[in-house]
């Protein structure tokens, strides 16, 4: 896959197959849409092409609505690399870009950069300025400047926004099994390890602390969870604190991963942490000594997890 920041950056002699939208998750009702466009571009000869837009809309046109996304861009574009899509095409949203009337957009975007065949499409799809264009427009721009439409079902497309609505909840509530059915694969946290206060290594629990740079990500519910990451082109397990540290400071929310039988120093590097399963919510504890015995638990518990269940 090739990804192309821009559309004005692309260019194709081959005609090609696309899909419009955010796409946050890439769980498995995209994958779906994502499958049907890939496997029909390649039928016809064509290239597939999956169109989307950073930043999200509502954080351009609603900067005062909280907006939390599944996935980080780069996730986002990690996970369709997966699907066998030909090119990605992020382009930027702005307010500029807002005012694009829906038949500049087909005309321009579609027709003159993306030199396309055929579009498959949501039933609700809305377009352009004002949200101006909808299916029925593009079924007639499409006869005007030869291209197809392919509408997908209003079921396939009530599942991906039902899919992406629970998914969020699950992640809220700490529901991880659920989340990660839904998506298909394991929810994940990306971040440079960034110095923390040390107190892991002083009661024999050192961790990395993950600093998520982008204020979009959606952080699930407080709490601890067992995790693991590829570190060196290693499988290493472990435990991760999602939360404020009552029993120290309980000032800030921190995210730390205790890796079990590891030491190697981690300080500044990026870090992929997949949740695989909620142990327990976050608790204030009377002493450090009581903080130290419900870790220990938490380590028997989750090795326990992974020897039986990974």
């Amino acid at each position: 896959m090739q990804t192309v920041n821009n559309v004005f950056n692309f260019t194709s002699q081959e005609k090609t197959f696309v899909t419009i939208g955010t796409f946050d998750g890439v769980h498995f009702g995209h994958q779906k849409i994502i499958e049907k466009l890939v496997l029909e571009a390649k039928k016809e000869g064509k290239k597939s092409v999956v169109l989307t837009f950073f930043p999200h809309p509502r954080m351009v046109l609603q900067k005062e609505a909280s907006i939390e996304l599944i996935n980080t861009i780069e996730e986002r574009a990690k996970l369709l690399e997966k699907t066998g899509l030909d090119y990605l095409i992020i382009h930027p949203f702005s307010k500029e870009f807002s005012r694009t009337t829906a038949l500049e957009f087909v005309r321009d975007f579609l027709v003159n950069q993306l030199n396309i065949s055929k579009l498959i499409i949501g039933y609700d799809h809305h377009f352009g300025k004002n949200r101006e264009g909808n299916i029925k427009q593009l079924t007639e721009y499409s006869q005007l400047y030869d291209f197809t439409v392919e509408e997908i079902p209003a079921q396939d497309i009530d599942d991906v926004s039902v899919s992406s609505t629970k998914i969020r909840r699950a992640l809220h509530a700490g529901n991880l099994k659920t989340a990660n059915n839904y998506l298909g694969y394991n929810f994940m946290i990306n971040g440079v390890v960034v110095n923390g206060k040390q107190l892991g290594g002083k009661i024999g629990y050192p961790t990395a602390n993950i600093d998520v740079k982008e204020s979009y990500k959606l952080i699930p519910k407080t709490g601890v969870y067992v995790v693991k990451s590829e570190i060196d082109n290693e499988t290493i397990y472990g435990m991760m604190n999602i939360g404020n540290r009552p029993t120290v400071d309980g000032k800030h929310q921190t995210i730390e991963v205790h890796f079990f039988d590891f030491n190697k120093d981690l300080y500044h590097q990026s870090l992929t942490v997949e949740l695989i399963y909620f142990l327990r919510d976050e608790h204030k504890f009377d002493s450090i000594d009581s903080l130290i015995h419900q870790l220990k638990i938490d380590e028997n518990t989750a090795r326990n997890y992974i020897k039986n269940n990974l």
